[in-house]
């Protein structure tokens, strides 16, 4: 069997095991495009994005146009004239010039179960809201945001211990399985195509600052969700003797409902428990400024907080 000319997309980790696996399966993979070189750490040097640094790897050509709709990068790419554009997590809207230009069509793999959180933190936002279940979808890419008509879908479920890290690192897997599914029917002809339906949309929005800060008077389970939901970016966070406060792990300890929304229940071996307006929520490891992370109980003993005291 001939295999098609592949053009992959993509840029972070949760892209990776996606390009393995077109490489595992000896997918013609003519040319990664990938974000441009990043400062990062505290040196702020560029780093290579992790599909690029996969990409180097296996000696794949690469692309890192600042803007994919640029005139050079189009013509570029039309020139390699690819049987089918792979896109995951990539970062930037491509032109219809593009979605155009393959024969089996533009498939994005996204990590939600569509039309629900369609945007950029679908894994994040799945978590904050306290959902069961969520999964993979791959699609037919269309110049809207996530509106493409839908090829497959497959559900794992959120356990109520996930982390957005932990949930990214199963649905970064359970993508490549179903594009290897999805690529397998679009070469036989037979991959569905099912059109989203709008009134079900829903959306993850980009995270902002506003969305990090702990709200005591949520419920213990809103918070809960909150901080596994920033974990392990960007942390949410509180404040304690006017100094921010990152919160990492937590769990729900009751359902006391006369609580006062911030206070310092009780100091306990293993954190602090703080009373929300409707239940009781532990703060397990935890993380003060320019500091290390810690434990709750050891923050307690080192930074002198005691019960009754107040987490604005």
């Amino acid at each position: 069997m001939s295999y098609p000319k592949v053009i992959f997309m993509g840029t972070p980790d949760f892209a990776v095991p996606c390009l393995d696996m077109l490489i595992e399966q000896g997918y013609n993979v003519t040319t990664v495009v990938t974000q441009p070189d990043r400062p990062k750490g505290r040196g702020q040097k560029l780093a290579f994005s992790p599909v690029k640094a996969r990409a180097l790897e296996h000696r794949l050509n690469i692309l890192q146009p600042e803007n994919i709709k640029e005139t050079a990068t189009i013509t570029e790419l039309i020139a390699l004239q690819p049987d089918l554009i792979v896109v995951v997590a990539f970062g930037q809207f491509l032109p219809k010039t593009l979605l155009d230009l393959p024969r089996l069509g533009c498939v994005n793999v996204h990590a939600s179960l569509l039309p629900c959180y369609r945007g950029a933190a679908p894994i994040h936002w799945a978590i904050i809201n306290g959902e069961k279940t969520t999964g993979i979808t791959t699609m037919y890419m269309d110049i809207g945001m996530d509106t493409g008509d839908m090829i497959l879908k497959a559900e794992t479920p959120i356990t109520p211990t996930d982390t957005t890290g932990q949930l990214h690192d199963t649905l970064s897997v359970l993508g490549a399985k179903v594009l290897k599914e999805t690529i397998s029917l679009l070469l036989t002809g037979k991959a569905p195509r099912m059109v989203q339906p709008k009134e079900l949309a829903t959306y993850a929005p980009l995270l902002t600052r506003d969305i990090e800060k702990i709200n005591w008077n949520n419920s213990a389970e809103q918070i809960n969700n909150l901080i596994r939901g920033l974990n392990p970016w960007p942390g949410a966070y509180c404040r304690s003797n006017d100094k921010n406060l990152k919160v990492w792990e937590s769990r729900v300890s009751d359902t006391m409902t006369n609580g006062q929304p911030g206070k310092v229940h009780k100091i306990t071996p293993s954190g602090i428990i703080v009373e929300t307006g409707h239940g009781l929520v532990e703060l397990l490891t935890v993380q003060p400024e320019n500091k290390r992370r810690m434990g709750g109980r050891d923050f307690a003993s080192g930074y002198g907080l005691n019960s009754e005291e107040y987490l604005s």
